[in-house]
């Protein structure tokens, strides 16, 4: 069904040019940075260790440097939930929330280390009990039962972070519990510099931790706050229509002011709150489905859950919020320029980010494919949209869908081949279920694409 976003041919496609400088990822040089300033902190530990002699001593001294290391660590995982451009749109959403994960594990198991440590040595060299210690260190050290509580929320974000807990919670409970990271921060925050023996007697490390968590603050502040308060102060969203593309899919079309200046590209992702009633509370990630046309952008959704399947019923006029743009699967994505050849698989809703791609990548006619898999025919929305770009633009436009018996078409490195001779030259962009796009990575690697101009981004949870 047509929309009202129209197709902008060359234009659309001369700003993805302007946008296309492709870039080295900064995630390496970022890691490193990260990896320097876990060692940086222990500086006060070592400066402040004259001597380790006994088991008390070791076991404090264990507790002393995984205490660091914890709100060291507490506060990347805090920056890496503050949705910095630099590194949603260059080294990609996905990677950023696999940091994220993998930061709080770290931090989970820092912080039991540094309780069971420090209360141990302590137990042990005043010759009290494990328990009667650890009531001790909470009810007579400075900001300790503030800080008890703080550790209790983060060991229950933590547990609901846990995959097998996540999967079975709705998205919008896992994000509000989630939340809760924000004030168990503040909470175990003060005990570190009251009760630290780092920070007691060195002024110079006091003001590195209120830098730290400062900095972190700020970003927090900046990106998570004040930047989408000024994007919706400024362009003023609104949904003008729904319109369903296919069995359970939906596009949005959204009006607002000087939307060409929201800096999205195609193939990026904004997180969306309607404000109607059982929506206004919760915010999704939704790719746009085609670049923003002067006063209108549109996202289509698959019906997948609660609040993708709510959209169907959104009414013109409904208020909208939005935060981004987020992702890095776009145009500067691609390794060889211009003049190379490019390859867009799309499964499901993965072809909603690859709609808006297909329409707007910089390629000469006969070098951009797209290969859309579904599981029936009436399965592949936007499919007289794409019809008409790969028209105008001389592209190649392939679907792959289950045969009447329910047989599933293989995507493989010798049935690419066969379509593409020359797939080893080709950047491929992959957007879809897990199991298509894993399927789709290992034909193109057998087919002889390398790694890096295989270009994938997940928005799981």
């Amino acid at each position: 069904m047509t929309t009202t976003i129209p197709y902008r041919g060359r234009a659309a496609q001369r700003q993805a040019e302007r946008r296309m400088r492709p870039r080295r990822s900064p995630a390496r040089p970022m890691l490193a940075v990260i990896w320097a300033g876990a060692i940086a902190v222990l500086y006060p530990w070592w400066i402040n260790t004259i001597a380790v002699e006994t088991t008390a001593d070791w076991l404090i001294g264990a507790g002393r440097i995984t205490g660091l290391l914890a709100g060291y660590s507490t506060a990347i995982v805090v920056a890496l939930m503050a949705r910095v451009p630099a590194l949603e749109r260059r080294v990609g959403s996905d990677v950023v929330t696999r940091w994220h994960a993998m930061a709080g594990r770290y931090t989970i198991f820092l912080i039991l280390a540094h309780i069971a440590s420090i209360v141990a040595g302590y137990a042990l060299e005043s010759g009290t009990t494990f328990v009667d210690q650890t009531v001790s260190v909470v009810l007579e050290y400075p900001d300790m039962i503030e800080a008890a509580i703080g550790t209790s929320l983060l060991l229950i974000v933590g547990f609901v972070s846990a995959g097998l807990v996540r999967r079975r919670m709705r998205y919008e409970t896992w994000y509000y519990l989630h939340l809760m990271t924000y004030a168990a921060v503040f909470l175990a925050y003060w005990h570190q510099l009251s009760a630290g023996t780092e920070f007691v007697d060195d002024p110079g490390a006091r003001a590195a931790w209120y830098g730290i968590y400062g900095g972190t603050t700020l970003l927090v502040v900046w990106y998570r706050f004040l930047t989408p308060v000024r994007l919706n102060l400024r362009h003023r969203l609104r949904v003008e229509a729904t319109i369903e593309e296919a069995p359970g899919v939906v596009s949005v079309v959204m009006s607002g002011r000087r939307l060409d200046l929201l800096g999205a590209q195609a193939g990026q992702f904004f997180r969306w709150r309607f404000l109607t009633k059982g929506l206004r509370w919760t915010a999704n990630p939704y790719s746009l489905s085609a670049p923003p046309h002067n006063n209108r952008i549109r996202i289509t959704v698959k019906a997948a859950g609660d609040h993708s399947a709510a959209l169907a019923g959104l009414q013109p006029g409904t208020r909208v919020w939005a935060e981004g743009p987020y992702g890095a699967l776009t145009a500067a994505r691609r390794r060889r320029g211009r003049g190379s050849k490019v390859l867009l698989i799309a499964g499901g809703a993965g072809i909603t980010p690859l709609r808006a791609l297909f329409e707007t990548m910089p390629a000469r006619p006969g070098d951009l494919t797209l290969l859309y898999r579904a599981r029936r025919h009436e399965d592949l929305a936007l499919w007289g949209e794409l019809r008409e770009i790969a028209d105008a633009r001389g592209a190649r436009l392939l679907y792959a869908v289950n045969g009447p018996d329910g047989a599933r078409p293989e995507i493989s490195a010798e049935n690419l081949r066969k379509v593409l001779p020359d797939i080893d030259s080709h950047d491929a962009y992959l957007c879809g279920p897990p199991g298509l796009a894993e399927e789709s990575y290992e034909a193109l690697r057998e087919a002889g694409v390398p790694a890096n101009r295989i270009h994938h981004e997940s928005f799981e949870w």
